[in-house]
Order: structure tokens, then sequence, then C-alpha cells
């Protein structure tokens, strides 16, 4: 067997172990988020305070131990340290509520976002090829963003268990992608 071939190998075998590897960490986490939902929000707001405190170290460290920033900038990195350990130790002292905080925070963000891309489509309704799918999804899109203004927590809860669905359906998808990986795919 040439060195070419051992190469592609190789590689074609890594990247369906990735491939295998991350489908069934997806499959595993959206039972996850549809087995016990509010639990593994939980977690992953955990997750996010302690990214936040390890950033807050970072930023602080820049700042502390930076010689080529300037005395504002090695203050501003540190004081933004400072804040993100902060945030970080509060939401990881008060996980219930960081959760649900979360939880509102999206649902309002998502809602804002569906009700812009509901009026750009409309914006654009001049330029459009199917000006009666452009104006229903407009709708459908400003109506799902006003519900979730309305209703942060219970929409979030509903795009959780998408989230979960999807999370399944992909990670089959990847495992089935790993097993028909080849080096016709390179």
């Amino acid at each position: 067997m040439s060195t070419e071939s051992a190469a592609e190998k190789s590689a074609v075998n890594g990247i369906r172990t990735a491939f295998g590897v991350g489908g069934v960490l997806s499959i595993i986490i959206g039972i996850l988020i549809l087995a016990w939902p509010g639990k593994t929000a939980v977690v992953v707001a955990a997750i996010i305070a302690i990214y936040a405190i390890v950033a807050g170290l970072v930023y602080a460290g820049l700042g502390i131990f930076s010689k080529s920033k300037g005395g504002w900038a090695r203050l501003g990195h540190i004081v933004l340290g400072v804040i993100f350990v902060i945030a970080g130790v509060v939401a990881l002292f008060n996980l219930q509520q960081t959760t649900a905080w979360l939880g509102v925070f999206v649902g309002i963000l998502v809602g804002i976002l569906w009700i812009v891309e509901g009026i750009v489509s409309l914006s654009t309704l001049g330029d459009a090829a199917s000006k009666g799918w452009t104006i229903f999804f407009a709708i459908i899109s400003i109506l799902a963003g006003l519900v979730l203004l309305f209703n942060p927590f219970y929409g979030t809860a509903v795009l959780w268990w998408l989230l979960g669905i999807a999370l399944i359906v992909l990670g089959i998808i990847q495992v089935i992608r790993a097993f028909r990986f080849s080096g016709r795919d390179l």
C-alpha cells in the first residue's frame, strides 16, 4: 500500500470517527433535552456560567500581564474580566434563576429576530419571485415573533423541545454519514 493511500485511509477513518462521535453525542444530547428538559437547561446554564468565569480570568490576565497594550486597554480588559467573573459566579450560585432568565432572554431575542425577519421579507416584496409565499412567510414570522415576545418562557420551552428533536435527527444522519463516508468523498 502506498503512503498516499495509507494517508487517505487514515483521513477517511478520522472523518468517519468524527462523524460517528459527533452524531452519537448529538443523539445523546437530544435525548437528554427531551427526557429531562429542565435539568438539561440547568446544565447548559452552568456551562455558560463556567465559560463566563474562564473568559473573565482570561480577560483579566490579558489586562494584567499584557506589555503591548496601553493603560486604558489593559484597564478595560481587567474591568471586563471582573464583570465576567462576577456574572459567572452569580449565575453558578443561582442556577435555577439563571436558567429561567436565559430562557426568557432567548425567547425575547428570537421573537424580535422573527419580527424583524418578517418585516425585512415584506420590504423585499418587490424583488420576490413568489410574492404570495413571501407574504405568507412574513405574516407567520411576525406572528410567531409576537407570540414569543408575549410569552417568551413557553416559547423557549417549545424551541428547546424542537432543538432536542433536531439534535436526534441530525445525529442519526451524522451516524449514517459515518458509515457511508469513503475516500471518494474527500
